[in-house]
């Protein structure tokens, strides 16, 4: 019998405090990110505490869309793991005053079975364990076919603003304000900001996401100062398409509610 664990990890949502997401700074690589998201989706509501929380290497990479019978990439999620192990972030306390976390204490791999297991900093908790307001929440799914580290941080933040879903909604930032939310900050040439982590990663949300962004610059002079970010929500049938060839994308060989609509003539997808 067909082994699903790995598609019930792209069912997982992912819920983090708004603080996490709009007040920290740090460095992740998008193979980093990915690690971290499938952890934080294990915690649930009812969780006091941290466990520690696994996945299986093969299933990981499974449905992230990795070769996952590529010996280098296994020594690549090893590493990946090490250095998130290594890394910390800044979070910003209150106005003046910012602390540094870590984002895992442990880590465990078992070479037989190819498990690993991590525990989260405990530092960790009050933006991860029993939010009841301030929070975002949304599926790990929208983010698997992403391939650029900034899409993810995009995505996150767009989430974390656009909480009426039926409402479009705009929002200003300044370039140096977004450039350090999207860890974009060693791009010091606007032009190469725009062109190495706007556009990339604002094309892939609308692409493979639930929520289409657009932006606008403003401009002191000739010199761009500020965006301006447009974003709405994608209408159901729209987002169920995206979802669906995602899912026949990474192998899921199963009817979807997608093709049951299909064939029963109540859906016209545009070939647009």
């Amino acid at each position: 019998m067909k082994d699903n664990r790995y598609l019930e990890l792209r069912n997982k949502t992912v819920t983090k405090s708004n603080d996490l997401i709009q007040k920290s700074r740090f460095s992740l690589t998008l193979q980093q990110q990915k690690i971290l998201l499938c952890l934080i989706s294990q915690i649930t509501p009812f969780d006091e505490d941290f466990k520690l929380y696994d996945f299986n290497i093969v299933d990981f990479c499974k449905a992230c869309g990795i070769d996952y019978e590529n010996g280098k990439n296994y020594r690549d999620l090893k590493a990946a793991i090490k250095e998130i192990a290594d890394k910390s972030l800044w979070i910003t306390i209150d106005e003046n005053e910012e602390t540094l976390i870590r984002w895992i204490e442990k880590p465990y791999i078992n070479k037989n079975d190819g498990i690993v297991k991590i525990r989260l900093d405990r530092d960790m908790m009050p933006f991860l364990l029993q939010l009841k307001q301030n929070f975002t929440q949304y599926e790990i799914i929208w983010t698997l076919h992403f391939k650029s580290k900034y899409s993810i941080r995009l995505y996150e933040l767009v989430k974390s603003i656009h909480y009426h879903e039926l409402e479009l909604y705009k929002r200003k930032y300044t370039v140096d304000e977004l450039k350090k939310l999207l860890d974009g900050e060693k791009y010091k040439e606007y032009r190469d900001f725009k062109r190495r982590v706007l556009v990339p990663s604002i094309a892939e949300i609308n692409q493979f996401s639930d929520k289409t962004v657009s932006f606008d610059e403003v401009k002191q002079g000739r010199k761009v100062v500020a965006i301006e970010f447009t974003i709405e929500s994608k209408d159901s049938i729209a987002a169920l398409k995206i979802r669906n060839d995602i899912e026949k994308e990474f192998g899921l060989d199963q009817m979807s509610l997608w093709d049951d609509l299909e064939g029963n003539g109540k859906v016209n997808p545009s070939t647009d």
